[in-house]
């Protein structure tokens, strides 16, 4: 009996000096937990700007009409540098004005899973069947600059300038330039745009209302010809070649953009025509803002490229959690002649 009570106090001291060490922390410290390493970030696809991007809510595929065109450029930046601030990668890819290269850049997009894909069509119909196929895979289609008009695919919303309303500032500022002696003005076009049309329409819409308004025995402004100058610096000054030749008594020239208005300053210049033709362009790039300083455009209804970046990532936003969005958001321009560009800070 008093062996069994030794044996039962023993063991219970040994549990009470267990209990002791555990509550004191006497055992030998229990070796750190190993930490889980860091996942680096992950690869992210080269925006406009080169920049890397967080990934958190996928990328954006962009796909704009030309970026050796500085208007399209900014607006990739834009969209780079405002989708990362939301958690978008974006990869901007130039489509050089081929609709079938845009179309193959789309079904990449594809393949990738991208969370959204953004066009300025290189074609507003062509490029239907291709925004079709996204459609079919889920991905959302928005489209910045140029609109899309096709009826094989659906794009969530046109995020553009008010080109209509562009098109009317600039057969504003010619009529300001050419005053009551009017005369024979020529287009320099880029008819596969369906923004440059809408311009053209609209210049054309000020022009007739101009003229139907004119007193008896007033010069009316003719607008004598359309020339293709495909929206860029070398075609544009090739066709204000062209208009000279066929027109000696050339008042004017509305060009669709800044790089076919600058190729057809170019062209004036080289002819010694510069003081007796009234350039108009359109956009308000800086090397545009720069020659209406100069005088040597007249004027142009600026764009602003930056907030129609901004607005289409906004849109993108917007959508994916769930918001109706318009059909169509409009920006308007504003006019901008020498007496702008001489107080413009950003050019001096």
């Amino acid at each position: 009996m008093v062996l069994h009570t030794r044996r039962v106090a023993l063991r219970c001291l040994g549990i009470a000096g267990a209990l002791g060490c555990l509550s004191i922390g006497c055992s030998r410290p229990a070796a750190p937990r190993p930490q889980r390493p860091q996942r680096p970030p992950l690869a992210t696809p080269a925006g406009a700007d080169g920049a890397a991007a967080t990934a958190a809510r996928g990328t954006i595929g962009v796909s704009l009409l030309a970026l050796d065109n500085p208007f399209f450029k900014v607006i990739g930046d834009t969209i780079t540098a405002t989708a990362r601030g939301k958690g978008y990668q974006t990869l901007v890819v130039s489509a050089d004005k081929d609709v079938a290269k845009q179309g193959n850049q789309v079904k990449d997009f594809i393949v990738r899973k991208v969370a959204a894909i953004v066009l300025s069509p290189c074609d507003s119909k062509a490029i239907g069947p291709v925004i079709a196929e996204a459609n079919a895979a889920g991905i959302p289609v928005f489209t910045v600059d140029i609109p899309y008009r096709g009826g094989d695919g659906k794009v969530v919303t046109q995020v553009a300038t008010d080109n209509l309303g562009g098109g009317r500032e600039a057969g504003k500022a010619m009529i300001e330039a050419l005053g009551s002696s009017g005369g024979k003005v020529v287009i320099l076009h880029f008819k596969q745009a369906e923004s440059c049309l809408l311009r053209v329409a609209g210049f054309r819409e000020a022009i007739d209302a101009h003229n139907a308004a004119l007193p008896a025995g007033a010069m009316p402004i003719g607008i004598v010809a359309e020339l293709e100058a495909g929206g860029a610096r070398d075609a544009g000054y090739k066709a204000a070649e062209d208009a000279l030749q066929a027109h000696a008594d050339l008042r004017g020239i509305f060009a669709i953009n800044d790089p076919s208005a600058l190729g057809a300053v170019g062209a004036l210049e080289k002819a010694g025509r510069a003081s007796q033709v009234v350039v108009v362009g359109f956009d308000g790039q800086p090397e545009g803002k720069e020659a209406i300083r100069s005088g040597a455009i007249y004027a142009d209804p600026i764009q602003f490229p930056e907030r129609m970046g901004e607005q289409i990532v906004d849109a993108i936003v917007r959508h994916s959690s769930g918001e109706e969005l318009p059909a169509e958001m409009l920006i308007p321009t504003s006019l901008y002649r020498k007496t702008d560009a001489d107080a413009d800070a950003d050019l001096r």
